[in-house]
């Protein structure tokens, strides 16, 4: 997969998540890092709120949430003594709505990503500390120490373990986007796409998987119809307008144009997901931090506190990624295979 430009991480996903920069609150290039995004907040309160300056992408959620000691005396002891976790956020320029951009107020980093590192965090007994910066520049902090973990939409790859350790908290899933009133769903077969015209992104993840379905249709003598647009305007306009059937992208840029349209004339509905892995794995995004840190077990023991206590099913339900769900955390799982990642 490649990830040399923030264009090309939505659209390929990391395997596949999200392709909807164009869709993204702006937030000027900066360099590599942004302080007017660079957030911070007391875990001390024991109240996280999600969904805080998200625009009516979230519903705003006061989230009870306290230091659990067992889980923190897990910390490595140059983390623990500073009493602080520096989370890393990949998303300049533009951010990807709704996993991490800049809110209402055209200042502060919101999005379901940071949400999730302050909640871990909080039960870490730690002060989060968010930095945002190109995706490049990520990795360049995780590898220098400059940040602990990163909470990025980053997909769970055999390459990456070679580098970093994870601990999974979302499934990566792709999506099928339709109007309201359409009867039509995916349901997980891609027999049903058989008669379909169905819009998707160019070297795409998603596309390719698309390409291979229409393939394995024509063989059966059934069609398949792919159309390619310039822009996401123009990919909606013609759904709305019945040239397209459906759109074919990223879950979570999906889900957030659901909820733009949601009181408008033209409505949109998930049709159906499948995995960002294809058939045989199912993706997941995951908590990454540099190998052997020690941070890969506490930060999956803090969300599989979160997911116990119901304060993750808050989390995702306030961003309208609840399809996303995982039941629990898991330290290294299988990833993407070295010839897919």
């Amino acid at each position: 997969m490649r990830t040399l430009t923030l264009r090309s991480r939505l659209l390929r996903g990391l395997t596949a998540s999200t392709a909807v920069a164009t869709l993204a609150a702006g937030l000027a290039a900066c360099g590599g890092e942004s302080d007017a995004a660079t957030t911070s907040g007391s875990a001390a309160s024991g109240t996280v709120t999600v969904g805080a300056l998200s625009n009516g992408a979230a519903r705003q959620t006061d989230l009870k949430v306290s230091e659990v000691k067992s889980i923190s005396a897990e910390l490595p002891k140059s983390v623990a003594k500073r009493g602080k976790l520096v989370i890393g956020v990949g998303a300049l320029p533009a951010g990807f709505p709704p996993l991490a951009y800049v809110g209402q107020d055209q200042k502060t980093l919101t999005g379901a990503e940071p949400d999730l590192g302050r909640l871990v965090a909080a039960v870490l007994g730690l002060k989060p500390e968010v930095k945002n910066s190109t995706w490049e520049n990520l990795f360049v902090g995780i590898d220098s120490g400059k940040v602990d973990v990163a909470f990025t939409n980053v997909t769970d790859t055999e390459e990456r373990k070679k580098k970093y350790e994870f601990a999974s908290y979302r499934q990566d899933n792709l999506a099928f986007e339709v109007p309201t009133k359409s009867t039509w769903n995916f349901a997980g077969d891609y027999e049903n796409l058989a008669g379909r015209t169905v819009s998707v992104g160019a070297g795409t993840n998603q596309e390719k998987l698309l390409l291979e379905w229409k393939a394995k249709l024509a063989k059966e003598g059934k069609k398949l119809t792919v159309k390619y647009f310039q822009d996401n305007n123009s990919v909606y306009l013609a759904l709305s307008s019945g040239k397209i059937d459906a759109y074919f992208g990223p879950n979570p840029g999906i889900s957030y144009h659901i909820t733009q349209t949601a009181k408008t004339p033209n409505p949109t509905r998930n049709a159906g997901k499948f995995s960002g892995a294809g058939a045989t794995l199912q993706g997941l995004i995951a908590a990454t931090a540099k190998k052997d840190s020690g941070l890969a077990k506490p930060v999956a023991d803090a969300i599989n506190h979160l997911i116990k206590n119901g304060q993750y099913a808050k989390w995702l339900a306030a961003w309208n990624l609840s399809n996303e769900a995982v039941s629990t955390s898991q330290i290294n799982p299988p990833g993407l295979p070295l010839d897919n990642s």
